[in-house]
């Protein structure tokens, strides 16, 4: 019975997918679900959050379990029944499973009570731009409330449906954006010897820029990746640009390397545009942290899973992946641990993340309902 009820909900979220801050409906069905299970829900924390808050007990201990709601710009191309209807919007990474789990975590939780302490459910909006867990830590998540630690979880196609890997440490990269304009004179392409060729030092530029990650950084210790994406000039096929604009993307696994890149492109770009004698403007943004689980939270979710698929299902010490994660805001704030559930492999739950044909696999509801239970009951132990 619980199996269909979350799963009824998980398909009810997807055909009405919502971009990031515009979760409405999504929002207003996760309130009235937990209003239902006689949990106190604060509406519009963080624009479109939810936060649903369970006491039981005379314990000053609490937990925060949290799920993203937001749904991506992709056009669905799956034809099944629980389709789309939102046209050019999709749950294409699985935050409709998420928000079913945690849903159902919280109907489970609220009928047994079998904890002794405070659980806050927090549903948030606008992960996929980096914005969400700001917007909530903006709110007062974490002064409003005392949250002992928060735990994330996500699907991961490609592994087993199911079963968990997460790691103490970093688990995820830190994205980061940048934007460096070559100013120059430009000129004429028949006497580039009268100006100034931004073409030139931009390609000196780019190159120079991948010394970063191989000469800068200890490549065992530090791992990142600096790419290249856009390339693009106010030039004509017989006419030298004056401005040249590069563009592209950074990722590392900790905050100190993070810095070091800020400071070593701009030192690069620098040092090639004073040699050539043009200018530059510089503009870095950084949109995800590195996503880093502290050693006991990570213990007691490698625990809690155990505990749920056995051992030989939950990898503890999996290595670290280059995508990014908002979360990372929160766990500056708390402790904190995020896990990885499998949505299985090759035709059944392999679809790749951000694909228009992928879909979460229905079958794992329960393990993140059963994860998010003994989790709660081993940390809030009565």
């Amino acid at each position: 019975m619980l199996k269909e009820q979350i799963t009824q909900w998980r398909h009810q979220i997807h055909q009405q997918p919502e971009f990031g801050f515009e979760e409405h409906e999504t929002s207003a069905f996760v309130a009235q679900k937990l209003e239902e299970f006689g949990i106190e829900v604060h509406r519009n924390i963080g624009q479109t959050g939810v936060v649903g808050i369970l006491k039981c007990g005379s314990s000053n201990k609490t937990i925060g379990l949290r799920a993203d709601m937001d749904a991506l710009k992709i056009c669905e191309k799956n034809d099944f029944k629980h389709v789309s209807k939102n046209e050019g919007l999709m749950h294409a990474c699985g935050h409709d499973g998420h928000t079913s789990m945690l849903l159902g975590a919280a109907k489970v939780l609220s009928e047994s009570k079998n904890f002794n302490g405070t659980i806050y459910f927090i549903f948030q909006p606008c992960e996929e731009h980096g914005l969400g867990a700001k917007a909530m830590i903006a709110d007062g998540l974490f002064t409003r409330w005392n949250i002992d630690a928060v735990y994330a979880m996500h699907n991961l196609p490609g592994i087993e449906a199911g079963s968990f890997a997460t790691t103490s440490g970093s688990i995820m990269a830190s994205e980061s954006a940048f934007e460096i304009e070559v100013i120059a004179t430009g000129g004429h392409a028949a006497m580039p010897h009268m100006g100034t060729d931004p073409i030139v030092v931009a390609s000196q530029i780019v190159c120079a820029l991948q010394t970063i990650t191989s000469r800068n950084l200890d490549s065992i210790k530090e791992p990142a990746v600096i790419s290249v994406t856009e390339f693009t000039t106010n030039g004509t096929v017989n006419v030298i640009p004056s401005r040249v604009t590069i563009k592209g993307d950074t990722r590392s696994f900790t905050d100190q390397v993070l810095q070091k890149i800020e400071k070593a492109i701009e030192r690069v770009t620098a040092g090639c545009c004073m040699a050539a004698g043009v200018d530059y403007k510089y503009n870095f943004n950084n949109s995800f942290l590195s996503t880093i689980n502290t050693e006991a939270e990570t213990l007691n979710a490698v625990t809690a899973a155990q505990a749920v698929v056995g051992e030989d299902k939950v990898n503890g010490s999996c290595r670290p992946f280059t995508i990014s994660e908002d979360f990372s805001f929160m766990q500056r704030e708390v402790p904190s641990c995020y896990i990885l559930v499998g949505n299985g492999i090759g035709e059944i739950g392999g679809c790749a993340l951000h694909n228009a044909l992928y879909d979460f696999n229905d079958e794992v509801l329960l393990t993140g309902v059963d994860f998010w239970k003994v989790l709660v009951e081993q940390q809030l132990k009565i």
